[in-house]
């Protein structure tokens, strides 16, 4: 059975704890786990599934409990996300999905409140006292069934005009545990595949599709109905010989019944969080009067 996953941390899970060609260590910081897995090998990126690349994870009490302490998740994703950004140059923000879909949104939900600067220039930065603002311009794709136009190939016909240091894609992602939804950040400069984790695979966005670098960012979403019966059978052998016999329900996703109030408040600290690496010459206070 098949395994569907886009967090590197799953992935490892599956391939075993020690894959030769990666480095692996977490940390904690203001109540959050936070772990670290660099693949440096071909060999590595084909045990787990993944481009070789920086993933950085974060897991956290749910963003649907009591939204307690959100200074402190902003500021600590926000130091991650930075971390992997280049230190000066126009920075592009892209959030792809549908909107329309709750559990495809929050791409474009994190686009909206984005702080987009690149138009910010000259006297009237200096007159508004934003001349420290770091340039960002910010788009939403939509998807290739609302536009007709491939993710990828969208995004590279803005970064032939403008001509940003590097691309920060978000998007939503599936986990292979329910667990994991609205718990878990994870921020990579690997690229993204869009809709790769529940078998939609469109063409990847990297820095060999677009000639920049691609940070991508998102948090899970939805586990594919599959791998969650897969999981659930906690028996080995069953598992192997574990079937979904019906098509449709193969291609069925679970999501959690919250999920208008998960990805509402995963889009706000995702948003923040990269309004706080971007523009890093501000504090969190002076940001939050910009939005």
């Amino acid at each position: 059975m098949q395994m569907r996953t886009d967090l590197a941390i799953e992935a490892r899970e599956l391939a075993g704890d020690r894959v030769a060609g990666t480095d692996y260590r977490e940390y904690r910081e203001n109540g959050m786990k936070i772990s670290r897995l660099t693949v440096k090998t071909q060999r590595a990126g084909q045990l787990l599934g993944k481009d070789a690349g920086t993933y950085i994870t974060v897991e956290m009490p749910s963003l649907t409990d009591n939204f307690t302490e959100t200074d402190e998740r902003i500021k600590t994703i926000g130091r991650e996300i930075r971390r992997l950004l280049p230190v000066n140059g126009l920075l592009l923000v892209a959030g792809l999905g549908n909107e329309e879909i709750t559990p495809d949104s929050l791409g474009p939900k994190t686009g909206a409140r984005v702080l987009a600067t690149r138009h910010i220039t000259g006297e009237l930065a200096r007159a508004a006292g934003l001349d420290r603002l770091r340039p960002v311009a910010v788009m939403n794709t939509g998807v290739t069934g609302q536009t007709g136009i491939e993710t990828g190939e969208y995004i590279l016909s803005v970064v032939k005009r403008i001509r940003p240091n590097a691309v920060i894609a978000v998007d939503a992602l599936a986990s292979r545990r329910i667990e994991r939804l609205g718990k878990t950040v994870q921020i990579s400069d690997a690229g993204i595949s869009p809709g790769a984790g529940v078998g939609n695979h469109r063409t990847r966005i990297n820095k060999e599709t677009i000639g920049v670098p691609v940070i991508a960012i998102g948090v899970p979403t939805v586990v594919d109905a599959q791998t969650f019966a897969g999981d659930l059978l906690s028996d080995s052998a069953v598992r192997r010989s574990a079937v979904l016999p019906d098509r449709n329900v193969r291609q069925m996703i679970v999501i959690p019944r919250e999920i208008d109030l998960l990805t509402e408040r995963a889009s706000r600290l995702l948003a923040f969080s990269l309004n706080a690496a971007m523009q890093n010459a501000f504090d969190l206070r002076e940001l939050v009067s910009l939005m």
